[in-house]
C-alpha cells in the first residue's frame, strides 16, 4: 500500500513551523482565515489586538456584575432576615447525672419571651450565618453565560498563540496589556488611603 498516493489524493497536509517565525501562511483559528500576505497578517495581528482588549473588557465587565450580583444577594439575605425571626439556640447542660455532661440543644424563636426563658444568661446564643450566597437563577445562569464567553475567548487566544507566529503573539500581548490597562480597574475594589 502506498502511502504517499493515498495522501495526495485525499487531501494537502500543511505542516505547522513548531518554532517562533515571522513567516506567513499560518492558519489563523478557522481554515479559511489564512494570512499569506503581508497586508494580511497586519490586518490578522490588528484584528487579534482587538480581540484581546474585548477579552480584557469581558473580564472586568463579569467583575462588574459579580459585585452587583453580590450586593444584591446580601441585600435580599438581610431582607429575609428581617422578615422571618431567627431561631436561635443555646446548649445547656442536662439534668442527668452522667460525668459526661450532657448538652441538650434547645431552639428558641427571637420573637417568643417565653421561649427565650429557657436560655439562661450563661449560657451561649448562636446564629447560624451562610458561607455562600443562595443559588439566584437569574444570577448564576448571567454569570455562568459570561464565564462561558471568556473560556472561548481565551481558548481562542491561545490557539492564536499556538500557531507560533510571534507577531500574532506579540499583537495579543499588546491588546491584553492595553485592554488591562483600560479596564482592569473597573469592577476592582478602590482602596481608600486614611
Amino acid at each position: 500500500m502506498d502511502m504517499g498516493s493515498s495522501a495526495s489524493n485525499t487531501s494537502v497536509m500543511v505542516m505547522m513551523t513548531p518554532w517562533l517565525h515571522f513567516a506567513s501562511g499560518d492558519n489563523l483559528i478557522f481554515k479559511a482565515w489564512h494570512p499569506d500576505t503581508k497586508g494580511a497578517i497586519a490586518g490578522a495581528c490588528i484584528a487579534l489586538v482587538a480581540f484581546a482588549m474585548l477579552e480584557r473588557w469581558v473580564s472586568a465587565f463579569r467583575r462588574i456584575m459579580e459585585t452587583r450580583w453580590r450586593a444584591e444577594a446580601l441585600s435580599m439575605l438581610a431582607d429575609n432576615t428581617e422578615a422571618i425571626p431567627l431561631e436561635r439556640s443555646c446548649h445547656t447542660a442536662s439534668d442527668s447525672k452522667s460525668d459526661e455532661g450532657d448538652v441538650v440543644e434547645v431552639r428558641y424563636r427571637s420573637d417568643d419571651p417565653a421561649s427565650q426563658e429557657k436560655c439562661t444568661a450563661k449560657n451561649s446564643v448562636r446564629q447560624r450565618t451562610r458561607v455562600f450566597a443562595p443559588f439566584i437563577p437569574m444570577h448564576d445562569l448571567s454569570r455562568g453565560a459570561l464565564f462561558t464567553v471568556q473560556a472561548i475567548m481565551g481558548y481562542a487566544l491561545m490557539l492564536s498563540v499556538m500557531t507560533f507566529q510571534a507577531a500574532y503573539i506579540i499583537s495579543i500581548i499588546c491588546g491584553l496589556g492595553i485592554g488591562e490597562a483600560l479596564f482592569g480597574r473597573m469592577g476592582s475594589p478602590m482602596r481608600h488611603a486614611h
